[in-house]
């Protein structure tokens, strides 16, 4: 079982920064691929960027890449996003999500993410 639980949402002017963090409970964090998505109002939930249980590997979407940075700290139990020059089109709801797994190929679906958080909002205000 893993529990996570997001935080650092909010609301930024445009060319604003945030980072998120998803702090995750049990014992299966460290061998999880962690992943964040969003979903704004009206339209399917997104991948935004993944990373693998060894943190050596990261993959986003095209809407964030050269923005965002996804990180973790395995002995805090702690996945980031760090989201700069942040635009409109940005706005939405931030979920984290976990893979427990050993494997090393991140998925963008989410019905291959098992465990989710209750998101966090953020808001880039123009």
């Amino acid at each position: 079982q893993v529990q996570l639980v997001e935080s650092g949402g909010g609301m930024v002017p445009v060319g604003g920064s945030l980072k998120l963090s998803c702090a995750a409970s049990g014992p299966t964090f460290s061998n999880a691929n962690m992943a964040w998505f969003r979903q704004a109002p009206g339209k399917e939930r997104e991948f935004v960027a993944g990373i693998t249980w060894t943190g050596d590997s990261s993959y986003y979407a095209k809407s964030g890449q050269g923005r965002f940075t996804i990180s973790r700290d395995n002995a805090r139990n702690t996945v980031y996003l760090q989201m700069n020059s942040l635009k409109p089109e940005d706005t939405a709801v931030y979920y984290c999500a976990a893979e427990p797994t050993t494997g090393l190929r991140l998925w963008r679906s989410m019905e291959k993410y098992q465990y989710w958080g209750q998101g966090t909002q953020v808001t880039v205000s123009s």
